[in-house]
């Protein structure tokens, strides 16, 4: 009697195992076809923006979503280093030694890069620096099959949807080839770590060659850095802000990019250079930043600094652009103590 209720047992398990292998099957079978499906979809779409029937069977023949891009976008990890923290990753002494021997490497381009687009070698280099650690790690995915996995899924479809048509666009036009077109995950290309509309919007074919090289040109990737900065009005006469010194009962409210004040109202509020010398004399607006509360470091920001933003929305990342930049001229660390 137990051997028959044990087998009872196991068969009706045995029988749930297959309902559930069968339908897992159905499941994937349907996914493929809606892949496939959506797939025919984009090229009919991709050719009525002119792109090449050759250039889509080479991009996107064969081609299935990468699980693994889904995995990470559903699981990003939360930012949750303070100030002190990001800093000490981003702006290391090993960073900046590699750096300084960058910017003496490159000088020659990138000194004719700033005479024609006014941005200083300082600050191409730092976002070299961060971005891909100065072109040695542009990531390891390819670029159409992300976009395509994250195009397809429902989340940021019409985003990805635009970039992935972009993204082939860039490859019709003969800039990289379908094997060498790497990136992260979500689609950021070459030492610069662009998406593909900022690519369609920005690059440079500085070497002369016939192709918009962000991967392997660095005349490219510097003048097409160059042309994103002066595109949203950086001034190659001005630096970027600096650190300063709040007084004493300081009205906090006023920080933030949207309060822009002259810099003799901000000296007037009792604002000083981070050594307690007055602010400088000359005629621009500013605002003031607090990265990390009202015990932190205080910065008085201009417009170079807000150019910076267009490239990455984060204060924590435009200010290490920008104190990199510094320490690559032979500044020191910032003066104000860290706080428990």
């Amino acid at each position: 009697m137990r051997y028959t209720t044990r087998w009872k047992v196991n068969a009706y398990t045995l029988v749930l195992i297959a309902l559930h292998m069968m339908l897992m099957l159905t499941v994937s079978n349907a996914e493929e076809r809606d892949f496939d499906e959506w797939l025919a979809e984009l090229r009919v779409e991709a050719r009525t923006k002119g792109i090449s029937e050759g250039t889509l069977n080479t991009a996107l023949a064969g081609i299935e979503p990468l699980e693994r891009v889904i995995e990470l976008d559903r699981n990003q990890p939360e930012f949750k280093k303070d100030f002190w923290s990001y800093f000490d990753l981003m702006v290391n002494n090993v960073r900046i030694a590699k750096g300084r021997r960058m910017l003496f490497r490159h000088r020659k381009i990138l000194e004719d890069i700033q005479s024609r687009y006014g941005v200083q070698p300082r600050f191409l280099v730092a976002i070299w620096g961060l971005e891909t650690n100065f072109g040695s790690n542009l990531g390891g995915f390819p670029v159409i099959r992300s976009l395509a996995t994250l195009a397809h899924d429902t989340r940021r479809s019409s985003f990805f949807r635009a970039e992935l048509l972009q993204a082939l666009k860039i490859l019709d036009e003969g800039h990289i080839n379908i094997s060498t077109m790497k990136g992260s995950w979500a689609g950021a290309m070459g030492q610069l770590q662009f998406m593909p509309s900022t690519f369609i919007r920005f690059a440079v074919d500085e070497d002369k060659d016939g192709r918009k090289d962000i991967w392997y040109s660095l005349p490219d990737v510097f003048a097409s850095a160059a042309n994103f900065l002066s595109g949203y009005n950086w001034r190659g006469d001005m630096t970027w802000g600096r650190e300063v010194h709040l007084p004493s009962g300081f009205d906090h409210g006023l920080d933030g990019l949207d309060t822009k004040k002259p810099l003799a109202e901000w000296q007037e509020l009792g604002v000083r250079r981070i050594n307690g010398n007055n602010l400088p004399v000359f005629d621009t607006k500013a605002s003031l930043i607090l990265p990390s509360g009202v015990n932190g470091p205080a910065f008085l920001v201009y417009q170079n600094y807000r150019s910076i933003m267009h490239w990455n929305r984060s204060h924590l990342y435009a200010l290490a652009v920008c104190h990199l930049a510094d320490r690559l001229a032979g500044t020191g660390s910032l003066h104000s103590r860290r706080t428990p």
